[in-house]
């Protein structure tokens, strides 16, 4: 595809017509995001205060999308969420507070289907809202473009045993590293592919686009759930095996060598393909520092963001994964990734955590040709 047709295809989207339902107890939130969506070309608004006024509107026009808080009188807003993704789910974008049990209550909130979160201050929402306003935009377009599933109660517990198998007699040293990028619907995703991996499984460093706080709030949860450590980077944190580093929100991560081993590190510095933290950034820096030691993956996300970096780590010898299109929660960044020949291999969700393990433990990479048939198939090639 060439730039002028993603060009196309960008401006396409930004013409789709979306109609947006704000769910807040807050009457200055929904009067000002009324007024910030409804100034977007071919998006129109409606509001309600609480979960029951919302299901009321919501039998009169089904919306594309639900920005919803979370605190609200009469029925909170995780209990209106179950009840739209176990009858007739619509992508839900979460508006949550910046810390504390409103952190907490947003991890849940990406557990019960929610794909994506954004925050507001108790304090001077008004003016944080309208500086805000392309973020938001952006989130809400590309939450319109998810398609979650209806959803039964959780219960916790890696995938399938067989997933995550064993490794061999052999010593495992810390040179192998995996990377992973994800977006819109990755929390779920990197759930899944995190419970799967055994305690020696190699490092892992990850960017999920996420708003700042609540990556260590993920983090945690994760690591409640898993067999593996799971923590917020820090810079200067080791790679081991075990152990899986997510990039803190508002900063890039990025992977150096020292000596034998390897060691995050974690800064700010420029937005990269309009995201801070950036999946190429990462991926860029694992191409140099690891080679063909790295397995790169890229989940469901909007965007392109990460596809670059993913072709440079094939091109340094890295074994490289993309989720395929029927469980992805947008076919966005992995599409991308597949049509730059970046990925080798295009992979069901369920079986990423067995590949993952299987081209790591490999004393030699071998991608193989998967990726480029799945690339002519989205090329329309044959």
């Amino acid at each position: 595809m060439t730039n002028n047709n993603r060009s196309s295809d960008r401006s396409a989207q930004s013409r789709k017509q979306l109609h947006v339902l704000v769910v807040d107890d807050s009457a200055v939130v929904r009067q000002v995001t009324t007024a910030l969506l409804s100034a977007q070309p071919g998006m129109t608004v409606s509001s309600a205060a609480d979960p029951f006024i919302a299901m009321g509107k919501m039998k009169q026009a089904r919306p594309d999308v639900i920005l919803l808080d979370l605190e609200m009188p009469r029925m909170d807003g995780l209990t209106f969420l179950r009840k739209i993704m176990s009858e007739d789910p619509v992508p839900v974008v979460v508006c949550s507070g910046l810390a504390g049990e409103g952190t907490d209550a947003a991890m849940r909130a990406l557990e019960e289907g929610a794909v994506d979160i954004v925050t507001k201050p108790r304090l001077g929402v008004r003016g944080f809202l309208e500086e805000s306003a392309t973020m938001l935009i952006d989130t809400l377009r590309a939450a319109s473009e998810a398609r979650p599933p209806v959803r039964k109660v959780r219960v916790h517990q890696p995938i399938a045993p067989e997933v995550a198998p064993a490794r061999h007699l052999l010593t495992f040293t810390t040179s192998k590293v995996v990377a992973i990028g994800a977006s819109t619907g990755g929390t779920e995703a990197l759930r899944a592919i995190l419970e799967a991996m055994p305690p020696d499984c190699p490092g892992i460093v990850i960017v999920q686009h996420m708003p700042e706080h609540f990556t260590a709030a993920f983090a945690r949860r994760l690591n409640e759930l898993c067999r593996i450590e799971v923590k917020e980077a820090a810079d200067g944190d080791r790679m081991t095996e075990g152990r899986a580093l997510i990039a803190p929100g508002n900063h890039h991560l990025r992977l150096h060598r020292s000596g034998a081993h390897y060691v995050a590190r974690v800064s700010q510095g420029a937005v990269v393909s309009r995201h801070r933290p950036s999946v190429d950034v990462l991926f860029r820096s694992v191409a140099w520092a690891a080679g063909p030691n790295a397995v790169g993956v890229i989940l469901t996300g909007m965007g392109d963001d990460g596809a670059a970096g993913m072709l440079e780590m094939r091109e340094e010898g890295a074994a490289t994964i993309a989720q395929d299109e029927k469980t992805s929660v947008v076919f966005g960044m992995p599409k991308e990734a597949i049509l730059r020949g970046a990925a080798a291999e295009v992979v069901p969700l369920p079986l990423i955590p067995s590949i993952i393990l299987k081209r790591a433990w490999a004393s030699v990479p071998q991608p193989p040709k998967a990726g480029l048939e799945e690339k002519k198939k989205l090329s329309g090639k044959r």
